[in-house]
């Protein structure tokens, strides 16, 4: 006897606009300050109708999340890439009924300014710094808030004080042991804080301070040691903090044999491996807390 097939029903679904660029430039007579962000807006709650039949009777288009992002860009200004994903987060829910939660996910780009002594004191002329990129997090739903800053691709090295060796061998195993090594990684790091009230620029760079300053003072004998050490700081230093996910990719330097040129390689010259490498990830938490960052994050 041939099973009934199962029918299909509907799961998890948002939808919205994903990045949309908004440069927003305030003029404080010749001193310009300036703003640059990708975001992504996702929403979701009442939908099942337009999945269903097609009926659009609750969607708010994706066109106008767009014109939100512009047009509150112009309204409210940009403080920060957290207050202004919390400002857009409060508005979709509050001011669309089947809307139920929306995901504002902000990337910012870092612009420095260029102090040119022949400009005649003017001070609108800037240069794209070509550093991390930070990002930001907010979900709401109406109730509850949760507010997750971060940074992308903040590359660091140590040129030494990082040791490899007491590990597991086996048939396949080349890495020699090392005493000796440069350390590298490109730093991707999200952090969750405990409430909306905070001075999101100030709290966003102490946590890149003591990221920075926990990679450059433990003496590493592995890249997961100095992941937690660096978690560890972020963690106890600051108390709006309640956990931090890293990603940790290695970036391998290899001594290269120099001997067929007749000449010593004393851990001076090496080859920077771009791929494969070896990647690190852990989430250090405050005693007490619950995980909620996840370990994979959908994109919008």
């Amino acid at each position: 006897m041939t099973a009934e097939p199962r029918r299909a029903v509907l799961g998890q679904n948002q939808y919205g606009k994903a990045e949309t660029r908004v440069v927003r430039i305030t003029r404080n007579g010749s001193t310009h300050h300036l703003k640059d962000l990708n975001v992504s807006v996702s929403l979701s709650g009442n939908m099942d109708d337009v999945h269903l039949t097609g009926a659009n009777t609750h969607v708010l288009t994706t066109d106008a999340t767009k014109n939100t992002v512009f047009a509150f860009a112009k309204e409210h200004g940009i403080a920060s890439a957290e207050e202004f994903g919390i400002r857009l987060a409060r508005h979709f829910v509050g001011s669309q009924e089947p809307i139920g939660s929306a995901l504002i996910r902000v990337e910012e780009y870092a612009w420095d300014r260029i102090e040119a002594p022949d400009a005649g004191g003017a001070r609108h002329s800037f240069v794209r710094a070509g550093r991390e990129t930070r990002t930001a997090e907010v979900r709401y739903d109406g109730e509850e808030w949760e507010v997750v800053s971060g940074l992308e691709g903040l590359v660091v090295l140590n040129s030494t004080d990082s040791e490899f060796h007491g590990y597991v061998k086996d048939r396949y195993t080349t890495l020699p042991e090392t005493r000796d090594r440069v350390l590298a990684t490109q730093v991707n790091a999200r952090w969750r804080h405990g409430s909306t009230d905070a001075d999101w620029d100030a709290s966003w760079a102490r946590a890149r301070d003591h990221l920075l300053h926990a990679f450059a003072g433990t003496y590493s004998y592995s890249l997961q040691q100095t992941l937690y050490a660096m978690g560890t700081r972020v963690v106890e230093h600051l108390p709006e903090v309640e956990e931090i996910r890293l990603s940790l990719p290695n970036k391998h330097h290899f001594l290269v044999d120099l001997e067929p040129f007749g000449l010593k390689n004393d851990n001076e010259v090496y080859y920077a491996a771009d791929r494969p490498y070896g990647l690190i990830e852990a989430t250090v938490l405050r005693e007490g807390a619950r995980q909620r960052i996840p370990v994979h994050p959908a994109r919008p």
